[in-house]
């Protein structure tokens, strides 16, 4: 297969620069207009009958019930929990869905005018991070766990103001939190103590609802202008 030679790749550079700017500006300009809203991560590959599938319904109702959007990825699996809950309570529902070859389409339960779509994680990211007022994350995969460790260094570096984060499934992520306080910080001092303050973990979807209202007792509610 011949090269690209060098003008080529520049030529292709600056297209793409142009379709990057375009993900950015259609995707501030519409999730403006959202109001306060929670992400819920977690897999895509978790069935209906599964129990965190369940649970992340349960939250989702919970948190639209009191006012909060629910953002999603917009796929199958916790993704469509997330969005199933939320159209339950008659909340927001908004789903950021990404171009994969090996995925399914975006779930039935996005609002139809509220479905933005991606080519780009890193443009899909900013959005997930600046117009969310917290972050569920239920269990998931390699994805998830980009999302996780994204959403730590963001707070933890003060580049986004802090936010709740709450990891739901204590047999699922209780040896990962576990490693990070006995490896990470203890046995080779990687992070500050107060790191293990940034998120709670819970089984309880009402106790994931009460974290996200005391956090905004206290804190007004906004995009994070900072992103």
């Amino acid at each position: 297969m011949k090269n690209k030679n060098w003008a080529e790749l520049k030529a292709d550079s600056s297209w793409r620069m142009f379709k990057i700017m375009s993900e950015f500006v259609d995707g501030f300009e519409k999730m403006e207009k959202f109001g306060p809203c929670i992400s819920i991560f977690g897999s895509a590959r978790t069935k209906p009958d599964n129990r965190y599938y369940q649970l992340a319904e349960k939250i989702a109702e919970g948190l639209a019930k009191e006012g909060y959007g629910i953002i999603t990825g917009g796929g199958p699996g916790i993704m469509e929990a997330g969005n199933k809950g939320a159209k339950k309570a008659k909340g927001k529902s908004v789903g950021l869905h990404i171009e994969l070859e090996f995925e399914q389409d975006w779930n039935d339960y996005i609002d139809p005018d509220k479905l933005l779509m991606f080519k780009y994680f890193f443009a899909r990211k900013v959005m997930f991070i600046r117009y969310a007022q917290g972050f569920v994350f239920m269990p998931g995969g390699f994805g998830t766990m980009d999302e996780v460790f994204e959403a730590l260094t963001l707070i933890q570096t003060k580049k986004v103001d802090p936010v709740p984060i709450v990891f739901v499934g204590k047999d699922y992520w209780q040896g990962l939190l576990d490693w990070i306080k006995q490896t990470m910080l203890q046995k080779e001092n990687n992070i500050n103590p107060k790191d293990l303050h940034l998120f709670e973990i819970t089984d309880d979807p009402a106790r994931v609802v009460k974290i996200v209202n005391d956090f905004y007792r206290k804190k007004s509610l906004k995009p994070n202008l900072r992103l």
